[in-house]
């Protein structure tokens, strides 16, 4: 029913942009040709009579459909309405507006961009037609080491629009499957000189209670001859970020051994099949002992309180000389410094494993036990994470273009450039302690109740890790005063550093031609050189009798009252003790601590080397107009990583190197047909590749002591393959108007999956061999997305003026999740809707921006878990006033629903995951001229 609702919503916008030119047809004629639309929609400054020039919301709005109009490939284009007034504070939130297009929210900004029901980590983003090196803060689970780049770090300020090209081009760079995203920058040559742009604000998050200044600045100048010029921009944005929510950590029992037989934490099974409960006396609810023995149970429930600073600085230049009026040469540089420090407090159970044993009642409902009560557990019943992050972000890049345009349309470009991007835990201190408590916890799907039976909150209730084993690292043994130390290990430091470097060079030219329909022959080539690196130390940290909060001497502090209200997050499990983040350090410090080890296991580095060459022809000739060619492309990977041996005591990793390499040819149809002069069919066919993530090729095992599972990569990994198909109509009436049906389809194989097995390996904490479930990479399965999507814009009347659009994407794989059931692409929404009115008169202008998307795949999280993201709506709104032509006061508001993240385990009734990231407002005051 709620979607319904948003369908309706969608469908009537599209009909009324669809009806508003022949209602307000008397406003404005149409164009009579395509070429003469075009100009009437271009804008800023686009004339529309001898003094009328349309700027602002609507200026930008029409230079976007000219782009797209004037296009020979499917593209849709977002321009900023000038300097500093990008629609949105974040560059992929505005990339969510375009149809196809969604991005995810995990921690309240949008931060991944799928593209046409395709995993972010499947498109590329490339920086003036280049691509950029990225690395992440190292607490983004879906993001290490992956080719995708995070948006959030792009400042708006520096971009004049976005173009997503969903069907490619032979001169595009390879390696998208559903998009790639080309950010446009501004060149000094192309502004006024001595354009100025500066602005200054204040956000606050309301969850966080914490507010932050943001400000930003542009120059550009260039002399009266127009041959030099020059650039320079700067921003600084900081927001305080509380996120609260429930995770649950898969789930245990979800279906039978091979044999048919069951794992039940609860309930044993003798040889003859009698079955008994591990807690003799516990009471059984909802089904019988039989209905626990299958029943499945959260293998973990934590309540996590996370809190982190995003500062992000940014400086970017660029210069231009233009010696000659054919040739131009321009060097930008950019360097992006981001600050992710953050600090996470876990305070989580595991009903299974820990307190089986002391199970006093359980309910279930349809087949989970979905409530259940413990006693006072044997060793532990529940455990406090604190994990202290310290994180760098650090983005370096570097371009040289020489670009020469001759007589008769002639050009040849040459380019080259350098990134580097370093990011991740640099250290992370980490911390826990247990406690013994009775407890009791139940959930529905959307709320989770933990009640502990005494005061979790009193310091002499938690104590360290009792369980003293030898202690060793990577299989060599911790020398302490010449012995090994025989010690239990309560927590360390962590260092594990990404390091992303990328080297271009290459040439592309246009030769014009008259041969036929056919106008330009477009050629080119280019060589990349890219390095992705992991490098992991640590230190452990032990003490070898067990003590308490109390006996630490740590300051003790509580969750702050109202942490996880409206989280979901429920019970005295809200309120749990909380340690300083210096008090945290110190007690690590006081302990006894190894040497600074290279962590040769969690050590990776591969080395890619890509030669791409093209050829494309570009034709034009009775109403048609397109282009055809195609890419061959070269690609060598060698993967360095270490491979942990199984069933060994403690195995040391051994350095392994794996060299492996491909030829591709990728060949391409993008065709435009002008019905009339208002109305433009589209088709597209190309076969694209994608190259797996960096973290997949470097084959690396990790593996958690506490969950039982663990993951490696597949340095054999062949890139996804796709052919793509599209197919578009587009309709403009009249200047500022469109309306535009597409269809589309992702024909995938090579897909890459997770393989799961059980592998015996040695387990540090209970010092002895035991099986993990553990995850593998592996290509293999094949995929289908098919989609349509409708989209419209109109100018209305009277200011007043609308955007929509809507999605509909399915898709089919063969691959299943541990239950055997198919798994559909993560991120994929099948429906998704953008509603976006605005009105600008005068020196007032206004944006409401909605979005909806239905729930999405997202991964495969711990013990298999299939990781959904249920349905999601976000409101934002912005308007700004100018004060005078040259200062504008503008305010934002995102999030006004207070929207949460929910996710679930394949249905709703098996949660995982229950977030609250706040609304955030902002204002700013900004100069141009």
């Amino acid at each position: 029913m709620v979607f319904g609702k948003q369908v309706l919503l969608a469908s009537s916008a599209v009909i009324f942009v669809a009806a508003t030119p022949a209602a307000f047809a008397q406003a404005e004629s149409a164009p009579s040709t395509a070429p003469a639309a075009a100009a009437q929609d271009a804008a800023p400054a686009a004339a529309q009579g001898d003094d009328i020039v349309v700027t602002g919301i609507r200026g930008s709005l029409r230079s976007a459909i000219a782009v797209k109009r004037n296009a020979n490939a499917v593209v849709d284009v977002i321009s900023a309405e000038d300097i500093g007034k990008f629609p949105d504070r974040n560059v992929a939130e505005s990339l969510s507006h375009i149809p196809g297009v969604s991005i995810d929210r995990r921690f309240g900004e949008g931060e991944k961009v799928a593209i046409l029901g395709t995993d972010p980590a499947l498109n590329r983003m490339l920086l003036d037609g280049h691509a950029l090196a990225s690395a992440d803060w190292g607490g983004n689970d879906n993001d290490p080491s992956s080719r995708t780049f995070n948006y959030s770090l792009l400042a708006p300020e520096l971009v004049d629009r976005l173009e997503v090209y969903k069907s490619p081009e032979p001169r595009i760079e390879e390696g998208s499957l559903g998009g790639t995203v080309i950010v446009r920058t501004r060149r000094p040559l192309d502004l006024k000189a001595n354009a100025i742009f500066a602005s200054g604000g204040y956000s606050y998050n309301d969850r966080s209670d914490k507010g932050n200044v943001r400000g930003s600045g542009l120059y550009s100048w260039k002399n009266k001859d127009e041959t030099f010029g020059v650039l320079v921009a700067a921003t600084y944005d900081k927001q305080s970020l509380t996120r609260a929510g429930v995770e649950f950590f898969g789930y245990d029992n979800v279906a039978p051994n091979a044999d048919g037989t069951y794992n039940s934490p609860f309930v044993n099974r003798a040889a003859d099949g009698t079955l008994s409960l591990k807690s003799p006396g516990a009471t059984i609810t909802g089904g019988t002992i039989s209905d626990l023995y299958k029943a499945a149970s959260p293998f973990g429930i934590n309540y996590a309180y996370f809190q982190q600073t995003r500062e992000r600085k940014s400086v970017s230049g660029t210069v231009q000389y233009r010696p000659t009026s054919d040739l131009t040469f321009t060097l930008n540089g950019l360097h992006i410094n981001g600050n992710y420090n953050n600090y996470s407090q876990s305070m989580y159970t595991i009903p299974g494993a820990w307190t089986g044993d002391v199970l006093q009642s359980a309910n279930i409902s349809n087949g989970v036990v979905n409530a259940a009560s413990f006693g006072a557990a044997r060793s532990q019943s529940a455990q406090l994470d604190t994990l202290v992050r310290k994180t760098k972000l650090k983005t370096d890049n570097i371009n040289f273009f020489a670009d020469y345009e001759g007589d008769g349309g002639a050009k040849v470009s040459f380019a080259g450039g350098w990134s580097k991007a370093v990011g991740g835990r640099n250290p992370e201190y980490l911390f826990n302690v247990q406690t013994k408590l009775p407890y009791s916890y139940a959930f529905t799907n959307n709320t989770s109740t933990v009640n502990f039976v005494g005061d979790q909150t009193n310091p002499a209730n938690y104590f360290t890790n009792p369980n003293n084993n030898p202690a060793q690292i990577e299989g060599r043994p911790v020398i302490i005063n010449g012995t090994q130390l025989n010690a239990a290990q309560i927590g360390g430091q962590d260092f594990s550093v990404t390091t992303d470097r990328d080297i271009f060079g290459g040439y592309d030219a246009t030769i014009p031609v008259e041969f036929g329909p056919f106008k330009e022959i477009m050629l080119g080539s280019r060589v990349t050189d890219h390095v992705n690196r992991v490098d992991a130390r640590g230190i452990n940290t032990y003490l070898t009798s067990s003590r308490t909060i109390a006996q630490l001497g740590a300051t003790a502090l509580v969750t702050p009252d109202g942490t996880f209200d409206g989280s979901g997050g429920m019970g005295n499990a809200t309120s749990y003790l909380n340690l300083p983040q210096q008090s945290v350090i110190d007690i690590l410090s006081g302990a006894i601590n190894t040497p600074l080890i290279t962590k040769v296991g969690a050590s990776t580095k591969v080395r890619e080397t890509v030669i791409a060459s093209y050829a494309q022809a570009n034709f034009d000739q009775g109403g048609f107009r397109g282009n055809i060619g195609g890419r061959m492309v070269y690609t060598r990977d060698i993967s360095n990583y270490a491979t942990t041996p199984s069933a060994q005591v403690n195995p040391q990793p051994v350095p392994t190197r794996t060299s492996t390499d491909y030829l591709k040819f990728l060949p391409s149809l993008n065709i435009a047909y002008s019905v009339s002069p208002t109305v433009i069919v589209r088709g597209a066919v190309a076969k694209v590749i994608s190259r797996p993530r960096y973290q997949d090729l470097a084959a690396a095992t990790t593996l958690n002591d506490v969950t039982l599972d663990g993951g490696g990569g597949n340095p054999n990994l062949k890139p996804y393959e796709s052919t793509n198909y599209e197919l578009t109509a587009e309709w403009y009436p009249r200047s500022g108007t469109l309306l535009a049906v597409e269809l589309f389809r992702r024909d995938i194989k090579n897909y890459i999956i997770s393989f799961r097995q059980n592998v015996d390996y040695f387990n540090a904490l209970q010092n002895r061999i035991t099986p993990y479930n553990v995850s593998q990479p592996i290509n293999g399965a094949k995929a289908k997305v098919n989609g349509v999507l409708v989209s419209g814009q109109a100018e209305i009347w009277g200011g007043f003026g609308l955007q929509a659009n809507y999605s509909y994407q399915d898709s089919s794989t063969s691959s299943v999740d541990v239950t055997g059931t198919e798994l559909n692409l993560p991120y994929l929404s099948k429906h998704t809707v953008n509603v976006i009115p605005y009105f600008e008169s005068g020196p007032f202008q206004a944006r409401l921006s909605y979005n909806y998307r239905t729930a999405y795949f997202r991964t495969i999280g711990r013990l298999g878990s299939r990781e959904m993201v249920a349905p999601y709506n976000q409101l934002d709104f912005s308007a700004g006033f100018n004060v005078t032509p040259a200062v504008t006061l503008s305010v934002n508001a995102q999030n006004l629903l207070d929207e949460t993240y929910l996710q679930y385990n394949a249905t709703p009734d098996r949660p995982t995951a229950f977030y609250k990231n706040g609304r955030t407002f902002s204002a700013s005051l900004s100069f141009r001229m």
